[in-house]
């Protein structure tokens, strides 16, 4: 049976240490989610506020592993919950010195999982103890967030973005409105592009005019 693994990884993509769980968790949760802005002021009788995209919030994933040390797997060789713990946190949890931070790490179970993440959260509890104190079971709570390189996040992110600042030469036939839809795909804020400019007309605008375009908030 394939179990699933969670493999640190190095800045130059090479392996540095693995974890394999002696049980596959009995679920995953995936989690997506999208930003929004509230633009402007919501009126007297809106139902409610106008939105505007933000961004992406990053992606996440939670699982639950349990370690067991008591034999009942079937696995002879199955190590200590202190040692199978250990091992965990040293892949997941361990403080990398060179890059001042804990590595990042990619989980794997065949087709259906294949992540890459940082640790944010790990939770032990304890459930069966032998005579002298030591656990002999344990449930790990995992939670990690998507990772991804500035040259990941650089390809991801197209220039055209309404969450970068644009500058932009005015030209014969162009009109303020008119930019702000190009740019932010909602001609009104063009009053919020005036006054970022100091504009006191956005009407009177002369061709060659470099208009500062500042990225949504």
């Amino acid at each position: 049976m394939e179990r699933i693994t969670i493999k640190s990884v190095t800045s130059d993509g090479n392996v540095a240490q693995t974890f394999s769980a002696t049980l596959n968790p009995n679920s995953i949760k995936n989690s997506f989610g999208i930003s929004y802005t509230n633009k402007g002021t919501q009126q007297q009788g809106d139902i409610s506020p106008s939105t505007s995209f933000k961004g992406y919030d990053s992606e996440k994933l939670d699982f639950e592993l349990l370690l067991d040390g008591t034999g009942v797997t079937g696995n002879t060789s199955t190590s200590t919950v202190q040692k199978q713990l250990s091992t965990l946190k040293k892949v997941t949890y361990a403080y990398n010195g060179e890059q001042h931070e804990p590595y990042p790490v990619i989980i794997s179970w065949g087709t259906s999982v294949s992540f890459r993440g940082r640790l944010t959260s790990l939770s032990v509890s304890y459930s069966l103890f032998d005579s002298s104190g030591n656990p002999l079971r344990a449930t790990v709570a995992l939670s990690f967030t998507k990772f991804l390189t500035q040259k990941e996040k650089s390809a991801l992110k197209k220039q055209s973005s309404p969450d970068l600042t644009h500058i932009i030469e005015f030209k014969a036939g162009d009109s303020l409105p008119m930019l702000c839809h190009k740019i932010y795909n909602d001609s009104s804020y063009y009053i919020d592009v005036a006054r970022a400019n100091n504009l006191s007309s956005s009407r009177q605008i002369k061709p060659g005019t470099k208009i500062y375009f500042p990225p949504l908030i």
